[in-house]
């Protein structure tokens, strides 16, 4: 068993997705819009909604995410209470990609060494997304 964030976008999963997929690494194994679902059941949903995704699946190694745009019916409210912990094997890397999180977006805690990590820090991304970046000490 594993645990897999699922997370909404306003229209954007798509961009947010490559975005990531250049930043974490990994693949998009499914990229499905509303308007491709084969059964018929968005047949009454304007063009630009039939466009946006239904379901994205980000996947590497040891992790996926997962995402889709929401519609009309389901207005969108931000994501809220809850961050992405990405925990990192060097402070190279935590740095790139906080960094790279932080394009368009706002580091809200600069990576800086804490009791717990060589290199911790937060940051919430152009799309709304909270990141907590953690490269852990070694021992």
């Amino acid at each position: 068993m594993y645990l897999s964030p699922y997370l909404s976008y306003d229209g954007n999963a798509e961009q947010a997705f490559h975005r990531y997929a250049e930043l974490l690494g990994g693949k998009i194994e499914l990229l499905l819009r509303y308007g491709e679902a084969p059964d018929g059941s968005c047949e009454g949903m304007s063009a630009a909604d039939k466009n946006k995704v239904m379901h994205v699946r980000l996947a590497a190694k040891d992790w996926v995410l997962m995402a889709s745009d929401v519609t009309p019916e389901y207005p969108y409210q931000g994501i809220k209470g809850m961050s992405i912990s990405l925990n990192l094997d060097s402070a190279a890397d935590a740095e790139r990609i906080i960094q790279g999180l932080s394009e368009g977006g706002q580091i809200t805690m600069p990576l800086q060494q804490t009791f717990w990590a060589e290199r911790f820090g937060c940051v919430t991304d152009a799309y709304g997304v909270s990141w907590l970046i953690n490269c852990e000490k070694t021992a």
